[in-house]
């Protein structure tokens, strides 16, 4: 069972959930996802979101077996039940795949909320449910996802971004760039940065002792030794030689 010690009293891990955009899919997600009683065996979840667009899905999937805990402040949680910390009691028009500004405001405020708290240690795990790239975007959140935004919020020189199943996991060199620029962004200091970053999380996140790690091509067969582009050879593989050393 993963527990923490914490004021001397093992606890659940408490789980902040940001709502994402509620014109989106997330809402339907996370309800489905934690009507699994089991689940607050291992943790405490905490949606960051509202009340009132929680409440309208309840009525909507016909769930009236579904509770859950609204709050004002982390510290009136509920351990092993679901806790909403309300970040508005208002009244929002719920437009299903509509992209509206409220919608990416609230979206923000979710994510700002959450991450002051796990910054001071309130909460012990951050999961974001889906933004919408568009309609956050504002002068406060000038990012191209989560992942830069994180970086930037915790001082982080850089951050890797993982795509994990149950045998493997795997680490991008870039984030959220388009395609005609990914070739210009990758460099050897780059590929090593995110190899050193990987194999720390192998070893601390996933508990692999001696991790093994592969590193995929750019190009079609690799570059074919310069006949397909040269960043194989010249950026790649030369990073791959010092990673070994």
């Amino acid at each position: 069972m993963i527990k923490e010690r914490l004021k001397g009293k093992t606890v659940p891990v408490r789980v902040g959930v940001t709502h994402g955009d509620y014109n989106g899919i997330s809402y339907e997600v996370m309800i489905k996802a934690l009507m699994d009683s089991r689940l607050y065996e291992l943790f405490t979840p905490v949606i960051y979101g509202l009340p009132r667009v929680i409440g309208f899905h309840r009525k909507h999937m016909h769930l009236s077996d579904f509770n859950y805990n609204v709050i004002s402040n982390i510290s009136k949680l509920t351990p092993r039940k679901l806790n909403i910390r309300s970040i508005s009691d208002d009244e929002v028009k719920i437009e299903f795949g509509k992209s509206t500004q409220l919608a990416g405001e609230y979206a923000f405020q979710a994510l700002e909320t959450a991450v002051k708290d796990l910054r001071d240690k309130k909460i012990d795990i951050l999961v974001t449910a889906p933004i919408n790239k568009e309609n956050i975007h504002s002068e406060k959140f000038n990012f191209q996802g989560h992942t830069e935004y994180l970086t930037q919020r915790f001082g982080a020189e850089n951050s890797l971004m993982l795509m994990v199943s149950n045998h493997l996991r795997v680490g991008t060199v870039t984030n959220h760039v388009p395609i005609s620029e990914v070739a210009g962004a990758i460099t050897e200091e780059l590929i090593l940065t995110k190899l050193a970053i990987l194999n720390d999380s192998l070893k601390k996140d996933f508990l692999i002792v001696k991790p093994k790690i592969a590193v995929l091509g750019l190009n079609p067969h690799a570059g074919d030794k310069g006949v397909i582009g040269t960043e194989d050879e010249l950026l790649i593989h030369a990073a791959i030689v010092k990673a070994k050393k």
